[in-house]
């Protein structure tokens, strides 16, 4: 991969041996293969290892996971906040597991809307809850440093199984949470 850095740096009109950029196809390398790391986990395996047998059946919400990924189509970033629920079914996961859902799929090159539906179907498939709701925020530097350059464009997304899907009231009460300032 070095080497194809070094030759885009020439394409750019750039010296790749100039001093500041001796490095560079190397930093670049590492960075990319951190970036995209979400290719070599799998989620179903993470989430597997802290599954918990409770009778808990009210809902579990994790908000505010930092999220970075990378937009497929200029394989610039997109960060943002996601915020996930499910309400369990006889099953509870520990809670570091859902952020790392979040990192397996979120470290690759990506779209947001399938991002979002990444999340949701790994929980629902891996702890098979009474439902799931996934929301992500993000800014997509595609938007902001290119293109239509709106700063402070933001884009959410939703995707819902069971309960947040057929009780108005379940979905609510996950909107007003996320919202909340509790902390």
């Amino acid at each position: 991969m070095e080497e194809y850095y070094r030759k885009i740096i020439e394409q750019l009109g750039e010296d790749p041996n100039r001093e500041g950029l001796l490095k560079t196809p190397e930093r670049v390398s590492k960075a990319m293969k951190f970036l995209t790391n979400g290719y070599e986990l799998n989620a179903d395996e993470l989430i597997n290892q802290a599954i918990f047998h409770e009778e808990y059946s009210e809902m579990v919400i994790v908000k505010d996971i930092d999220v970075y990924s990378l937009c497929e189509h200029h394989m610039l970033p997109f960060f943002g906040k996601a915020h996930i629920a499910y309400i369990p079914n006889g099953k509870i996961v520990g809670l570091s597991k859902i952020p790392r859902v979040v990192d397996a799929y979120a470290r690759r090159l990506q779209v947001q809307e399938r991002l979002t539906i990444e999340i949701r179907d790994c929980v629902q498939r891996n702890l098979a809850p009474q439902g799931v709701a996934v929301v992500l925020e993000c800014a997509h530097m595609c938007m902001q440093m290119r293109g239509v350059q709106k700063q402070n464009s933001a884009t959410t997304t939703s995707a819902f199984t069971g309960l947040f899907l057929t009780n108005e009231a379940t979905k609510k009460e996950f909107i007003n949470l996320v919202q909340a300032k509790l902390h």
